[in-house]
């Protein structure tokens, strides 16, 4: 058996169990529960290295739950749902879900996606420890925005805003290329990853909740194209990181 023990959060016993073995097959450590008030109590005692979570639960739902597993740590999401519509996926993604697959769906298809974030977040792990072992994690300064790298945590003209991951990494993004205008996928690739085949209007609704956020947030559209971070010939600046 290798380490990664993976929650299946699901009120339907069929699909909750046919995961489950598929996921066994593969070596992998797995409990199976029916609610999120469940999950979230496992959480607190054993927390699992990756949620496969449906979102219409009993009580709690889904999508509450990726939202308090969010605003506690980055482990992979996948959210798992019969709510095909653009509007759900998305809700699901800007919350912070790593991935949505809609059901109906292949077994293989849903262990072949969590192979996926393991290994991207088992390389995002390395790449962390080694940057800290190297040298603290700088912030980056431009104009009156100033983004905490290693927190994660953003500040508008010393004030800090609250941001769900997803955001925090369009901004960023966004910010260490000021003036360069992106394309909706290239944005897209860089928030979602490559293996990502979603609709490009998730990252218009970033774009519009990182608006309503900072109202002075200067990101314009770029016509036929996507977004750009202006700075009119302001500084860029790379420093060690501090908290305000």
């Amino acid at each position: 058996m290798n380490n990664y023990l993976i929650a299946v959060v699901d009120d339907d016993h069929h699909i909750r169990n046919l995961v489950e073995a598929y996921l066994q097959k593969e070596n992998y450590q797995t409990i199976g529960l029916e609610t999120a008030e469940a999950a979230w109590e496992l959480w607190r005692t054993n927390p699992p290295d990756m949620w496969v979570l449906d979102i219409m639960l009993p009580g709690m739902n889904g999508y509450e739950f990726c939202r308090k597993i969010r605003n506690e740590a980055e482990v992979p999401i996948i959210m798992i749902s019969a709510r095909d519509t653009e509007v759900d996926i998305i809700l699901g993604l800007e919350l912070g879900s790593d991935d949505y697959l809609v059901k109906p769906f292949s077994p293989r298809e849903l262990v072949a996606r969590v192979k996926r974030q393991l290994q991207r977040g088992h390389k995002q792990k390395n790449t962390n420890e080694t940057n800290k072992n190297a040298a603290e994690l700088p912030q980056i300064i431009v104009g009156q925005l100033q983004l905490m790298l290693e927190e994660r945590r953003a500040f508008w003209q010393g004030e800090e805003v609250e941001m769900t991951l997803k955001e925090f990494e369009l901004l960023k993004a966004l910010v260490e290329h000021p003036n360069r205008a992106f394309t909706r996928d290239e944005l897209l690739t860089m928030v979602w990853g490559d293996d990502y085949f979603g609709s490009e209007r998730a990252v218009d609704h970033l774009i519009k909740r990182l608006r309503k956020k900072i109202g002075q947030l200067p990101v314009e559209s770029v016509w036929g194209h996507g977004y750009r971070l202006r700075t009119d010939g302001g500084e860029l600046k790379y420093e060690a990181g501090s908290s305000n």
